[in-house]
């Protein structure tokens, strides 16, 4: 037990802190495609001035500054399209201090592993724990000159970090890079500007309660009606009273449009925003507004009946049933999806399977234990080398996606998702549970094995089993039991010590497997070992 890291507890994941549907706006005239488009250009143009002006403050930036900044957005749009702007700038600005910090650790991680790696011989074989060093001189001689570009690297970006200069692109890096690659992305360049412009346009407005029907700057009624607040240098476009413009097409919100409708009526606060796929040639409108967090349900309430032990896999989820003791029950499951496609493809698989999983957990009114993983640590190129394969592969998992979406739409079935460490339970499920499990007529696998070792530290079991007893009639006739201790017993997690000879009743006294403290164990006698050395014989 000292050599395995610690073991962190289970615990109750919490539900969804917002709701966020969508619909089409369909019908669109000409004349309403043109002013969408120069609303968001006008507005978009003064996201980018504030970004700039908000990246050149660094950490310099205070609240006067900010409210500086507000005032000159609304002397050009309104002090509700400045509040939607200046906090949008904010947020993303935070967002990218943020990678910039992920991308230091990264670039940490990297080093310590190269010069690792460095110190030993070439050659020299590694561990489960560590590297060994690398397989040729060559190769050595060219990790000692990216140990260098790390190092530049990491200078510059530590740099950047302390004088607070962060690197932002409005409508996305990859998109500005692809404009280098038009005939790999299969793009003309009036296709890509199309693109570019519709990613760089600002067409969100915060929710602000007691106002009527939940926003003043793109207001939705209940009916459907989208009416747009249009900045002051664009109020020669309105159509309607107040310098407003009232869209011909209606939206319905087929998915949650009950709750939009009551927070509407209540005039609760709802933000929208507003966005164009150019590939499609569609206009969405997209609503979203906060709830509640949900009140979590006690462990040992989750616990009482069971549950489902899932693994997740890079194509499948592996599921299996277990009662309250972590005995398997019924046959194990399986719900496959493939990522290999688009983005869109990949999220449409990827909610298929979890409305499977989900609808048969709530068939059986069980909760749902998952591993709590996090790869960002695991995919660096330095910690796999050459396993260029096994970087892929976990690469191409969304875990973070999954495991949000997994709990968002749990929270709506009022099914509970248990979240647990994910140390060696691949490893200890099929070191233990793969053949016990297997049958003539149903094999398992490893990944249905490691549901196994999940839902079990999920209900606070251990999952690693005993050394089997030995045949009857060479001990007790019911031999060893290969029960677990209590989940509050020290050393729970250790198998029975290995000692050679024979396991019998005859072994000399201190010998025996179970010869420790026999005191503990439930016997209405004290042990004759204990009792001689009491007495000094």
């Amino acid at each position: 037990m000292a050599d395995l890291r610690a073991i962190e507890a289970p615990f109750v994941a919490v539900g969804p802190s917002g709701v966020a549907i969508r619909d089409r706006l369909k019908g669109l005239t000409s004349q309403d495609v043109q002013v969408l488009r120069v609303v968001g250009d006008h507005l978009g143009s003064l996201a980018s001035s504030d970004l700039k002006a908000r990246c050149a403050a660094a950490l310099d930036h205070d609240t006067g500054q900010w409210a500086e900044r507000k005032r000159a957005l609304t002397e050009v749009s309104s002090s509700r399209w400045a509040g939607s702007i200046t906090k949008a700038t904010h947020d993303q600005w935070a967002l990218a201090r943020r990678s910039q910090l992920a991308h230091i650790r990264s670039l940490e991680a990297g080093i310590v592993t190269i010069t690792q790696r460095l110190s030993l011989p070439v050659g020299e074989k590694g561990t489960k724990k560590a590297p060994g060093g690398y397989h040729s001189a060559q190769e050595w001689f060219e990790k000692t000159r990216r140990l260098r570009l790390l190092q530049d690297r990491l200078e510059q970006q530590r740099a950047d970090h302390e004088a607070g200069r962060v690197r932002v692109v409005r409508g996305g890096k990859r998109l500005l890079r692809t404009r280098h690659n038009l005939d790999a992305a299969g793009l003309t360049e009036a296709e890509w500007r199309d693109w570019w412009q519709a990613k760089r346009r600002f067409l969100a407005a915060d929710g602000e309660s007691g106002k009527r029907y939940g926003n003043e700057t793109i207001r939705v009624a209940s009916g459907g009606e989208v009416c747009i607040k249009l900045p002051v240098q664009l109020a020669h476009l309105a159509n309607a009273a107040h310098g407003r413009y009232v869209l011909t097409s209606k939206v319905s919100f087929p998915h949650r449009g009950d709750q939009w409708r009551d927070r509407v009526c209540a005039n609760r606060a709802v933000a929208y925003r507003i966005c164009e796929d150019v590939q499609r040639g569609r206009w969405y409108l997209t609503a979203s507004w906060t709830i509640p967090p949900v009140k979590t349900v006690p462990l040992e309430a989750v616990r009482a009946g069971g549950l489902i032990g899932v693994d997740t896999n890079a194509d499948h989820l592996a599921a299996l049933r277990l009662d309250t003791h972590g005995n398997p029950v019924g046959e194990p499951r399986r719900f496959d999806y493939d990522l290999t496609s688009t983005a869109t493809h990949r999220d449409a698989q990827i909610r298929h399977a979890l409305t499977r999983l989900l609808h048969w957990a709530a068939r059986h009114e069980l909760a749902i234990a998952i591993e709590d993983l996090d790869f960002q640590t695991e995919k660096t190129r330095e910690k796999h080398g050459r396993r260029k394969r096994f970087r892929r592969l976990i690469s191409g998992m969304p875990v973070s996606k999954l495991r949000a979406r997994l709990v968002a739409m749990a929270a709506e079935l009022g099914i509970t998702i248990v979240a647990v460490d994910p140390a060696y339970t691949s490893k200890w499920g099929a070191q233990h549970w793969k053949r016990p499990l297997t049958t003539k007529r149903r094999p398992v696998s490893r990944h249905q094995a490691a549901a196994v070792a999940i839902g079990r530290r999920a209900l606070g079991h251990p999952i690693r089993r005993r050394t089997a007893p030995p045949p009857a009639h060479q001990s007790d006739e019911q031999g060893h039991r290969t029960v677990q201790a209590r989940s509050g017993g020290p050393g729970r997690e250790e198998p029975r010590p290995c000692i050679p000879g024979p396991r019998t009743r005859f072994v000399p006294p201190g010998r025996g497997a179970n010869a420790g403290n026999q005191d503990a164990q439930h016997r209405s006698e004290r042990p004759a070992e204990h009792t001689q050395l009491m007495l000094g014989l």
